[in-house]
């Protein structure tokens, strides 16, 4: 009979993978490292289950201990999935970008799920990496993984990742691709196939963001670099002591709305079901690929991290794509700019009404602009400025009627009237336009709208 002793036995040994559509233009062979066939869907439950043994073997990780970790969502399944087989308590310290299906699944797999703020310093005590350093001095019997730093990590793509892409390919990778976060795999795996054949180029894959790329080519730590973005798993505003640059040829750096929009391709066009970092990794294949670094006869292994299903609340959702001006949706006429929200009733105050009631609308529905109406129709408008400044002259302007304060009414055009022509309308003096969608039925379009469109 043939089978595993325990889940944790069911590491590794992943399958790669042709990749096919989306690489027609590239000259070389492509193959997929496929890691969500990990028991826990991600490349990270290598090295968590080495980190685990490791502490265990030096003994700072003792019987019934916690395990404390900060992670994007990956390493803690893996690190819980040990867990649950060795007897151990996890304490999972993750950032609030991270989808929320990561922090249901740690939960379902026993996990206690910290949630810090992204947009903090590292240094910061509400960071996840000083929120998870701070819990392990308060609990006892704990042990703080540290993936960052901890040399477990790239040891654990040493002894395994490198050596099964070198047995797949037959010794014939000559380019190995993949995101960089802590750095252990692209450090582990580069160690192993240079060591195997130093002509092997290794590339990272970087997000806006993060300092890895700027670094790599001058030496500098720049923190005007560091800023928030979506792309979850690689990047990062630190120096992981993982990130081995010297085994690094480059790193090529995708934006958050291509390695969203790539990660759906994957799904859509290779039948890849995977998670944002491999987006990231294959438009960064890609780019390197518009750069001439792929010829014919190259063997290109690009790594892709986890699983799809941890996204389905973001980069698999429609909603959550076109909020972020991610969606790739042809917009062209005035209709086209409304269509999200055509269902919703345009917010309109009467000529007659006082200016308090503007004013509690605006607060209400959260809108800078009101079309002021009449029996007639649209007969002016209320801008939150307009409002404001008044406001500065007569404090006592909330009791007025709005037409003593209203401006022109917005300009109106027909739901066909191209975009182009919708953008001339906007201007310094007037700040929304409105659409005819017929039968008396009026839309507003914004100047968020428009950018939003652009």
């Amino acid at each position: 009979m043939d089978y595993a002793e325990n889940i944790l036995g069911t590491i590794g040994n992943t399958p790669m993978v042709k990749m096919n559509a989306l690489v027609k233009d590239v000259p070389a062979l492509v193959l997929a490292k496929y890691e969500t066939f990990n028991p826990g869907n991600s490349v990270k439950d290598r090295m968590a289950l080495q980190m685990i043994e490791d502490a265990e073997a030096d003994g700072r990780l003792q019987p019934g201990g916690t395990i404390i970790e900060g992670t994007s969502g990956n390493t803690g399944m893996g690190l819980a999935l040990a867990a649950i087989i060795k007897g151990y308590k996890m304490v999972c310290v993750i950032s609030d970008k991270q989808s929320k299906e990561k922090m249901d699944i740690l939960r379902a797999v026993g996990s206690e799920v910290v949630v810090c703020p992204t947009n903090v310093e590292p240094e910061d005590p509400r960071s996840y990496y000083s929120v998870s350093k701070r819990l392990s001095t308060e609990t006892p019997n704990s042990w703080y993984v540290n993936q960052y730093d901890n040399p477990s990590n790239a040891k654990a793509h040493y002894q395994s990742t490198g050596p099964e892409i070198w047995e797949q390919t037959e010794g014939k990778v000559t380019h190995f691709i993949v995101g960089v976060g802590t750095g252990g795999t692209i450090s582990g795996v580069g160690k192993y196939l240079k060591e195997q054949n130093p002509n092997v180029k290794v590339w990272g894959v970087d997000t806006y963001g993060s300092v890895f790329k700027k670094y790599h080519e001058t030496g500098v730590f720049d923190e005007n670099e560091i800023y928030p973005y979506i792309t979850e798993g690689i990047g990062e505003d630190i120096l992981p002591e993982n990130v081995n640059f010297d085994i690094i040829d480059g790193f090529t750096k995708v934006t958050d709305k291509d390695a969203a929009v790539y990660t759906r391709r994957l799904a859509k066009e290779e039948g890849m079901f995977l998670g944002n970092s491999a987006g990231s990794a294959i438009k960064g294949l890609l780019q390197l690929n518009e750069e001439g670094k792929f010829g014919p006869g190259d063997v290109v292994v690009v790594l892709f991290h986890d699983h799809g299903s941890r996204y389905v609340g973001k980069m698999f959702n429609d909603d959550w794509m076109r909020e972020r001006g991610f969606l790739e949706e042809e917009i062209t006429v005035a209709k086209d700019l409304i269509k999200n929200h055509i269902d919703k009733p345009l917010i309109t105050v009467k000529t007659e009404e006082l200016v308090s009631h503007a004013i509690e609308r605006m607060r209400a529905f959260k809108i800078s602009q009101i079309p002021v109406a009449d029996t007639t129709g649209m007969v002016g408008s209320v801008d939150e400025a307009d409002l404001f400044r008044a406001y500065l002259e007569n404090n006592d302007i909330a009791e007025m009627p709005i037409k003593e304060v209203m401006g022109a009414p917005y300009p109106i055009v027909s739901a066909t009237t191209p975009i182009a022509e919708v953008s001339k309308l906007i201007t310094k003096e007037n700040n929304a336009v409105l659409v005819d969608l017929g039968n008396g039925k009026h839309h507003i379009i914004t100047k968020h709208d428009i950018i939003s469109a652009i």
